[in-house]
């Protein structure tokens, strides 16, 4: 039998955990989306989204589509099963943003078409409990709406460093409430230092299996004073009190980072990339 790709219902959440149990640091993203959105929106007014999957004749791999393409995340699958699933999606889905394991984006984007506007290689990293460092500092605190002016202006660099462009006016208030969401939700941590935030991370879609950080970033003129490899090693501290990994992506222009992850602990894990598209 030919294998088939359809979109996946909630008859299909059980086998969809199993297929990306099997590589929880690689599809640490994915178990953290399914766990705390489901499979499909579970009410009026959240943003729509759907997960595409190849059977031959079980679950063999997926891809989150977030609306028309808004965001695409393929599984830690074999790359003929992705392009199949690619092949599907041709003509109904328009990439803005794809990441994941770098031979899978490039498989996506072939297929579905796109100008690019970033192409960024990045590594994951994962760590455990028993890898972790003697890195502290518990002045990390979770961040609050007070927060939000000043904590702007750490977003806004992460923004411009990520995707090496300014946010444009027109964005702005979008992008803070993005920000204020993130607060609301306790997920936005930051080091204060004589009035001034001085560092702030955000912890990503989180499962039974971990969790992902996200957005690490320490003002310029405040770096190379051990903020990040203390505050890093703080947080992963906390959160591996309750969960057995964490994964955190970092971009191949940032060796610097990457030398403060393997310092904390964490270990390399297979090459990624992050792609922004649109357009003809």
């Amino acid at each position: 039998m030919p294998a088939t790709v359809a979109p996946l219902n909630a008859t299909h959440r059980d086998a969809l955990r199993a297929l990306l149990a099997k590589d929880p640091a690689h599809n640490m993203y994915l178990l953290g989306l399914l766990e705390e959105h489901g499979l499909e929106p579970a009410g009026e007014g959240l943003s729509p989204f759907c997960y595409w999957g190849r059977f031959n004749p079980d679950l063999t791999a997926v891809v989150f589509v977030g609306g028309a393409g808004g965001l695409i995340v393929p599984s830690a699958s074999p790359t003929l099963g992705i392009n199949d699933i690619a092949k599907a999606l041709v003509g109904q889905v328009s990439p803005s943003a794809v990441m994941g394991e770098v031979q899978l984006v490039e498989v996506l984007i072939k297929q579905l078409g796109g100008h690019l506007r970033v192409s960024k290689p990045q590594r994951l990293f994962s760590v455990s409990a028993d890898d972790l460092g003697p890195f502290t500092n518990p002045l990390l605190r979770l961040a609050t709406e007070a927060d939000l002016p000043r904590l702007m202006t750490l977003e806004k660099g992460t923004a411009a460093e990520l995707f090496r462009h300014e946010l444009q006016p027109q964005d702005e208030e979008g992008f803070a409430e993005r920000v204020r969401r993130r607060i609301r939700a306790r997920r936005t941590y930051v080091l204060e230092e004589n009035g001034r935030l001085v560092f702030k991370l955000s912890v990503g879609p989180r499962s039974q299996y971990g969790a992902e950080l996200e957005g690490l970033y320490t003002l310029p003129e405040e770096r190379n004073k051990g903020h990040a490899t203390l505050c890093l090693g703080q947080i992963s501290r906390f959160l591996m009190s309750s969960l057995p990994r964490l994964t955190v992506r970092v971009d191949d222009d940032s060796p610097h980072f990457a030398a403060i992850a393997r310092k904390v602990g964490y270990l390399p894990g297979r090459a990624q990339r992050l792609v922004l598209a649109g357009g003809p």
